[in-house]
């Protein structure tokens, strides 16, 4: 993936739907974006995506989360196939109220384990001459030295992308499927994932990510497919279910109230008499 179209300030809503409702709002938002060309080849127009979350030994990013910080941010290696040649990107995302940031630095995989250790790369293991990817390394590499943070949880799913055409990047929808998680201490970044839990179930996860104001179309979607919005933290549910489940067995238990702990008390979807789809013209 050669070109980066990073949001890097952004707000972003986000939904928990059923497929049969996702395929609907496809249609809706194909009235107004084009289709990632990383996805539009892909079968059902999806691209696999992967996260190797970093976190301390007491997983302190996770607790800010789950503690409600207005101020949190997550550290993460996300990388897209096991081909050695493609680019490994070290992530910061940020949240500042209700403002998401993103910040990355593009490395070569022989680069990963320096990073790791709290150490920059070497000019030659850097995948971007980017004076920004730069600055993310530098930042990165400072807070895995704070933590003293290590490969935790590696999070995959397919990624449905819309963008506005021309290349723009105001205005941006996902959809994120088979979402799943499982326990990887190492940084061997590899696509297979050793008896994964799916997350979501069968769920897929909507994002409406805007960097200005909430476009008028937006909230006509909204409107139309009874969306409600919820929490939808990969990462964060992710452990909650693995420790739920005795596969995450790391000395404490999770207290959050993300999707793991809806689920427990039977909250249901969001969409139309609860996700499933009715046309506009029967609502």
């Amino acid at each position: 993936m050669s070109r980066d179209r990073l949001q890097s300030q952004r707000f972003e809503l986000k939904y928990i739907i059923k497929d049969n409702l996702a395929l609907a709002i496809r249609d809706f938002v194909a009235s107004y974006l084009e289709l990632d060309e990383f996805a539009a080849t892909r079968p059902d127009l999806s691209y696999p995506v992967h996260s190797l979350y970093l976190d301390s030994d007491v997983y302190t990013l996770y607790q800010r989360t789950i503690n409600g910080n207005k101020n949190r941010y997550k550290l993460r290696l996300r990388f897209y196939e096991n081909r050695p040649g493609a680019p490994v990107y070290c992530e910061i995302k940020s949240r500042h109220d209700n403002t998401i940031s993103k910040q990355r630095g593009a490395i070569h995989r022989d680069a990963v384990d320096t990073v790791l250790a709290g150490q920059l790369p070497e000019e030659s293991q850097m995948a971007s001459d980017d004076p920004k990817h730069l600055l993310a390394l530098q930042n990165f590499v400072q807070y895995v030295n704070e933590l003293r943070a290590r490969p935790r949880v590696h999070v995959a799913y397919l990624r449905e992308a819309w963008m506005p055409s021309g290349g723009g990047n105001a205005v941006r929808v996902t959809m994120d499927r088979k979402v799943r998680s499982c326990p990887e201490p190492t940084a061997r970044l590899v696509a297979e994932m050793d008896d994964p839990v799916f997350v979501f179930g069968d769920m897929v996860v909507l994002e409406l990510k805007f960097t200005g104001r909430f476009p008028d179309w937006f909230a006509d979607l909204v409107r139309v497919f009874g969306l409600r919005q919820t929490s939808a933290a990969k990462y964060v549910d992710g452990v909650e279910l693995l420790e739920e489940k005795h596969i995450l067995n790391q000395g404490f238990r999770p207290t959050g109230s993300g999707f793991a702990r809806e689920r427990a008390r039977k909250v249901r979807p969001s969409g139309l008499a609860f996700g499933e789809y009715q046309s506009p013209t029967s609502t």
